[in-house]
């Protein structure tokens, strides 16, 4: 089955995800031994036997076999966040990160199923240390014999698989197994920009890495982290449950990691525990009010705290207020701990949060951001309406597609326009396209060539050869009230095409072909 994969590496956990070139909608791919049911995921673990075997235990198969109990240097975790890391603490471990991220892909590349084979491979990656890791996934991903690869930046492609529109302002609030990070980043795209769209490191098996491309990523308002996450809080749970450990074996952890996760979803758990050399379990009770009182007392509230005030400061300095944030997206398991949730939205009163796939949502978006399961064209030049501003009293230029945005456009841009004129029978659709702006010019002064700054002010635009569209307006229209509204799109063949509904009779016409654009 020919379509697209999408491979979001992340610290915990390892999703993939996939479209038939026929479906309409993606999945989740499972694969078994190394994923886990639900939801359907990697465990990013990996087991070595011996330094060179060519062999290894992936995910689930770590789990199962009880490995996490046995740390040493065969076992591989947490390594995502190192790979492209200028700096970094020495390990003993048998693989560097950078090793054990391509033995995960490639793992991962060679247990597809046999009916899935894809044309397109879409990755994630952070913002942080975007160029390096992009380097980084262009040499493990070289020996893939697929045509087509593609990169999105994470906190885009969560935001997209929430269903987020582009140029929204997203507060995303990532709780994962060893670091907790929240971000407030602005989606590329919104109205009169080009929207994100996945880049290109590889098309029809030819290296693009040395093309001219422009990374569009989302844009980092404000940012903040700190090393505690979700295993940090199983520590906290097994301290409190068996005091008398002062070092918890990694059963207990999982016991308690277990336990943390069920009471996302219920009131009060329980779990046996076996240990080492006992005969009898050990029951392990557990009430959300009790831990949550465990969390407070531990300081968590006090220290997400000081990590959003340092993302809402540098926010500000960037001249975007708490009240601008669209939306919370919350990501990884333990973000989705009442508490947390809770502590989010007192924080943020009226912002809402879009968490319904908290661990998928990065995948989904991946893909979704080649749409049809293909790559985008994008136009070189972008197209422009001419509307009558009221205020100003004159015609203005209004940006529809710019240059950079992808095509086709599955999503129309409405725009509703008035007549600027009393007993106005028909509105006239005058199209442009924008010029390069251009702010200095070289003049000549005594014979010298000078470079002279031009003014600043609104971007040439070079009107289309073509005679304009009519819409007829009956009954004849007047100033001062919304008359038409436009459904602008971009379809295969690059036309760009218009329908019209007259908002006063509710009649609507059929689509217009307005022409090539470029």
């Amino acid at each position: 089955m020919a379509g697209t994969l999408a491979i979001d590496l992340g610290s915990t956990t390892t999703v993939v995800a996939h479209q038939g070139a026929n479906d309409p909608e993606a999945q989740l791919l499972p694969l078994p031994p190394f994923s886990s049911a639900e939801p359907v995921a990697i465990p990013s673990l990996i087991w070595l036997a011996d330094r060179d075997s060519d062999q290894p235990l992936i995910g689930r198969q770590v789990v199962e076999g009880g490995l996490l109990e046995r740390e040493g240097p065969q076992l591989q975790r947490d390594f995502k966040r190192l790979i492209a890391q200028p700096s970094r603490e020495s390990s003993d471990s048998w693989l560097t990160p950078e090793q054990s991220g391509r033995l995960l892909l490639e793992q991962i590349w060679s247990h597809l199923p046999a009916s899935v084979s894809p044309d397109r491979l879409v990755l994630t990656a952070p913002i942080d240390g975007y160029r390096g890791y992009r380097q980084w996934l262009l040499d493990a991903v070289e020996a893939m014999d697929v045509p087509d690869v593609a990169l999105v930046d994470e906190p885009t492609a969560a935001a997209i698989g929430a269903g987020l529109p582009p140029g929204s302002r997203v507060l995303v609030v990532d709780v994962g197994g060893g670091t907790t990070d929240l971000s407030l980043v602005a989606l590329p795209g919104g109205e009169g920009r080009a929207a994100p769209i996945a880049q290109l490191l590889r098309f029809g098996g030819r290296n693009l890495s040395g093309s001219q491309q422009t990374m569009r990523t989302a844009e980092v308002l404000g940012k903040a982290g700190l090393a505690l996450g979700g295993r940090d809080l199983d520590r906290w749970i097994a301290a409190h449950l068996c005091p008398d450990l002062p070092h918890p074996p990694r059963g207990l952890l999982q016991v308690c990691e277990r336990l943390k996760c069920e009471l996302s979803t219920q009131e009060e758990v329980l779990a046996l525990w076996t240990s080492t050399g006992a005969s009898t379990p050990i029951p392990l009770r557990l009430q959300r009010a009790g831990f949550e009182q465990l969390l407070l007392e531990q300081g968590l509230l006090r220290l997400l705290d000081e990590l959003l005030e340092t993302v809402l400061a540098g926010a500000r300095a960037a001249g975007v207020q708490s009240e601008d944030i669209d939306a919370i997206l919350p990501v990884g398991g333990s973000a989705q701990i009442p508490l947390i949730r809770g502590w989010l939205q007192q924080r943020l009163p009226g912002t809402p949060l879009r968490d319904s796939r908290p661990v998928e949502a990065v995948a989904l978006g991946a893909l979704s951001l080649t749409p049809g399961v293909r790559i985008k064209d994008v136009l070189s030049q972008g197209v422009s309406l001419r509307c009558w501003d009221q205020r100003s009293g004159e015609h203005r230029w209004h940006p529809l597609f710019v240059a950079g945005q992808s095509w086709p456009i599955e999503q129309p841009l409405v725009i509703r326009l008035s007549c600027s004129q009393s007993n106005q029978q028909a509105l006239e659709l005058v199209l442009g396209e924008p010029q390069a702006e251009e702010r200095s010019e070289v003049v000549f002064v005594d014979g010298l060539p000078v470079l002279r700054r031009q003014r600043a002010g609104e971007a040439r635009v070079q009107t289309w050869p073509q005679a304009p569209i009519q819409i007829p307006l009956s009954p004849a229209g007047e100033p001062g009230e919304d008359r038409i509204e436009l459904r602008f799109w971009i379809d295969g063949a690059a036309h760009l095409q218009v329908e019209a509904l007259d908002l006063q009779t509710q009649m609507r016409q059929d689509a217009i072909d307005l022409g090539a654009v470029r």
